[in-house]
């Protein structure tokens, strides 16, 4: 068993990086299972995350076989607010990946949305493209409708335009335009490209306004539209292929369609560039590393489960 501190030119790569492909968890949380002693390649319990795995070999996690990755997989998800992005959570709060709908396969999010956020929400069946999205490289657009108590002036606006300081950090010009003042609240779009832990909440707070309804309506190319809450829908592979660069490779199996009871929706795909939810229903995020797995292995010798919380 070849250990080395790099992916190997021969079409090996390393088994954390390979467990995240192949949507068991997270490249840290794959680390902290292999340390755990809890990964085994070719019937050898693997004592590190810099262990090569090379096409056919047996990899398995608790005893159970993990299939090789299949093609990469991104759905849209509308999630309402009340439900938290994490596999699992201390204070029993209800999480993302217990509400989507049974005929999903394990999904990661990219990136997140907190407990009260609504909108938009990227799932993907692949730890590297989960990644790729999250990269600040990336430099996708993040967009929001956020609606708060006050009347922002132009001078608290172009604040934001500018690059504000929120205690120490230093975040960068945002897109801010006020769509409507209805009384004692405000309706804006919020556009930015870093996707910081709470970074609307907090920069439009440091101005004085309260953040009563947060949604995200856009991450890139890929548009939250239509979709009603609660409601999934897979980006279709050619959609995917075009956004991404990705090669030519169809997708093993069709994914879901809307979750079961959700209402109409929006173009399949969702990579239209404009569109967004209406006012009183449309939502910030921390876009960092969002830990999280769908429940265990399906059926026929699927994936190994990964540390996400069981069904």
């Amino acid at each position: 068993m070849t250990e080395r501190d790099d992916d190997g030119n021969d079409g090996r790569e390393r088994i954390a990086k390979r467990l995240s492909r192949a949507g068991v968890a997270s490249r840290r949380v794959a680390e902290t299972m292999i340390a755990e002693g809890r990964v085994t390649l070719d019937g050898r319990r693997v004592t590190t995350p810099a262990t090569l795995v090379g096409p056919g070999a047996r990899l398995a996690v608790d005893g159970r076989e993990v299939a090789e990755p299949e093609p990469p997989r991104l759905w849209r998800y509308h999630k309402p607010a009340g439900l938290v992005t994490t596999e699992a959570d201390e204070k029993g709060r209800p999480t993302v990946f217990e509400r989507l709908p049974p005929e999903m396969p394990r999904v990661l999010s990219v990136g997140r949305l907190d407990l009260t956020s609504e909108g938009l929400l990227l799932l993907t069946n692949d730890g590297g493209l989960k990644r790729r999205l999250e990269l600040p490289a990336t430099g996708w657009l993040r967009r929001y409708r956020v609606r708060v108590h006050g009347v922002p002036g132009e001078a608290d606006l172009d604040r934001l335009r500018r690059g504000i300081e929120v205690e120490g950090e230093r975040f960068r010009p945002m897109s801010v335009a006020v769509d409507r003042q209805q009384g004692a609240n405000c309706w804006l779009t919020v556009s930015l490209r870093e996707g910081r832990n709470r970074e609307v909440r907090r920069a439009l707070g440091a101005l004085g306004f309260d953040v009563s309804r947060l949604i995200r309506i856009g991450y890139g190319p890929f548009q939250l539209g239509d979709l009603t809450p609660g409601a999934v829908e897979e980006v279709r592979p050619k959609v995917l292929r075009e956004q991404l660069g990705l090669p030519p490779a169809e997708p093993a199996r069709a994914g879901p369609g809307r979750a079961p009871g959700a209402g109409g929706g929006g173009k399949a795909g969702g990579a239209k560039a404009g569109g967004g939810a209406n006012a009183g229903t449309r939502s910030e995020d921390g876009a960092g590393a969002a830990k999280s797995a769908r429940g265990p292995g399906r059926g026929g010798g699927g994936r190994q489960a990964g540390p996400g919380r069981r069904r």
